[in-house]
Parts: structure tokens; sequence; C-alpha cells
């Protein structure tokens, strides 16, 4: 019987029972905690086959004490948190869950551009406290949404987009034009989008700035800007800045630098409240896309631990 080391929360707390899933493969489900302290992990590691990790960092030193692991599963798409370089030189195959929660990232930024443009979290907070003035938003359809990266997710966001009437840009450097025109959008370069978008929802991989103070500057004031997808694509500081000065009208992320411990972000502030609208990673939250991230990592270590080729590697 191999031992599969799960550190993601979610892991099996959707529809599927992959404990039992598990089990009937031969294996036994070993849970751990999700930040990965190497401390604590040393232990789970020690007897561990397969590791299907969360967001936690998986370094060159939590492999050294993993004697027995032969496959690391990203419960996720992300790879970042994982030292690559250190697996590959153990031989240990890395895997994640691509597309499996793109459906439901899609919809939480299309809820977050409608919450922005109407108002939605401010007039619920103003209703408790007794306010009924109403404040004139926007509608989606009449906007023009600039897509920034135009994989599953963008793609996705593009497609619920079609259905209120949205003109729909997308910038991304690894898509032919056609395959951006045949998804439903005009393909534009980064520095056109960001001067022509009435909304921008970012959906690009992190380790880059995308937005900065000199990007804001080229903005259309009043524009919307919604992150969905990692917190250093955007500056902060900058962000705040261009919200007091009304060239951003309303920033919605489901992320912040630093996240739980981010209770120090300029835009937290309390002037800003009516303007920026925070949710605590709910993106990929779905019971969807909890069964199918599950269901893929689980399928990548049991398919490893069998002997096989894992279902869907990752290449440096």
């Amino acid at each position: 019987m191999g031992v599969i080391l799960v550190t993601s929360r979610s892991f099996s707390d959707g529809d599927l029972d992959l404990l039992a899933r598990a089990q009937i493969a031969g294996h036994r489900i070993l849970r751990g905690p999700a930040h990965h302290e190497l401390q604590e992990m040393r232990p789970l590691l020690h007897g561990a086959d397969a590791w299907i990790a969360g967001t936690g960092p998986v370094t060159a030193e939590h492999l050294a004490a993993a004697p027995r692991l032969k496959v690391i599963a990203r419960y996720g798409v992300g790879t970042e948190a994982v030292d690559l370089e250190a697996a590959a030189q153990r031989g240990i195959p890395v895997t994640n869950t691509p597309g499996a929660n793109a459906d439901a990232v899609a919809d939480h930024a299309v809820g977050l551009m409608l919450a922005a443009l109407r108002f939605i979290p401010d007039g619920d907070r103003r209703v408790r406290d007794g306010d009924w003035g109403v404040r004139r938003g926007r509608e989606l359809g009449a906007a023009t949404v600039g897509i920034v990266g135009f994989g599953r997710i963008g793609q996705g966001v593009a497609r619920r987009l079609g259905g209120f009437g949205s003109r729909v840009l997308a910038a991304d450097p690894f898509l032919p034009e056609e395959a951006v025109r045949a998804a439903g959008a005009e393909p534009v370069t980064l520095d056109d989008l960001f001067t022509r978008a009435d909304v921008i929802t970012l959906h690009a991989p992190g380790g880059q700035r995308l937005v900065d103070a000199a990007r804001l500057a080229t903005m259309r004031p009043g524009t919307v800007l919604v992150n969905t997808a990692r917190p250093d694509l955007v500056d902060e500081t900058a962000l705040a800045h261009a919200l007091r000065d009304g060239i951003l009208a309303a920033y919605a992320a489901d992320t912040l630098d630093g996240d739980t411990a981010a209770s120090a972000s300029p835009l937290l502030a309390d002037d800003l409240a009516d303007r920026v609208t925070v949710t605590p990673h709910l993106g990929a939250q779905t019971t969807q896309a909890v069964d199918n991230m599950g269901r893929m990592a689980l399928d990548n270590a049991i398919a490893v631990l069998a002997g096989n080729p894992p279902v869907h590697p990752v290449t440096r």
C-alpha cells in the first residue's frame, strides 16, 4: 500500500469521495499541514510515496526529507512554489491540474466585474447603515473588456461576456491572432488593451509586474480593474493612488500581496472601501472545481505509483 500525503485543505471536500478512490487503488491518504512548515512536515514526508501538494512551498529541503517520494501532484495549476530543478535532480515528476478550476475562476471574474460596475458590496454596506441612497453604475454589456492572458480562464471569461454583449479585447503573446479571434475576442497588444478597455481583467501568470504607475497613467479615467490571478501582477501602492485620483473607478480582486497577512495593504484603507472589493481566494472554491482538482491530482499520483506516466506532467 502506498502512502499519499495530502496538504491541500479542500482535497476530497466536494461531492467525490477521493479517499475511497485512493483506497480502491490500494493507497492510503495521510493529511498534512497546508503551510508545509518543514519541521512539521519531516515525519510525514519520510514515509510518503506521493505528495498532493497545496499552495505551500515545496523546496529541496522538503524533498531531501522524503526518500520514498515518487511524484509531486500539485493541487491546482501554478507550480511557482515548487522547486522544479530539485525535483528533476531527484527524478521526481511534478504534475498539475490544468483547467480544473477554469470555469470557477471565470465565473468569479465576471462576478467581480458586476460587483464593481454596480457597486454591489458598497450598496450592501450602506443599506446595513440605513443609507438607501443610490449610486448610478454601468452595464457590463456596454463596456469594452480587456482580458490579459487568454488561456483557459481568459477564454472562459470571453464566452461569458458574449452573453452580456460586451466588446472583448485580448492580449496574449503566446496565442496566434486567429486563435484569439476564434475564441471570441479582438487580438491587441498589452499597451493597446490598457488604453482602450473600460474593464480590464488579469489572467496572466505571476512573476511579472503588469500594472504599475506608468501603465496606470495610460488608462482611461474610470477604468475598472479585476485581478483573480496573482498579487504580484499589480503595484498596490500605485493602485491606491490611481483610485484616489480617479484613474481607476474600482479594483476588485481575489488576492492581495501577502494575503492573510495583508491587513496593512494600502488597498484596504477606509477611504477606499467603496471602490475596492477583495475576496479571500474564492475563485476556485466551488464544489465542481474542488472535485476536478482533487480527482486530477489523485489520478496523477496513482498513475505514477502504478509505474505509468503521469497524466498531466509539468515541464521546466
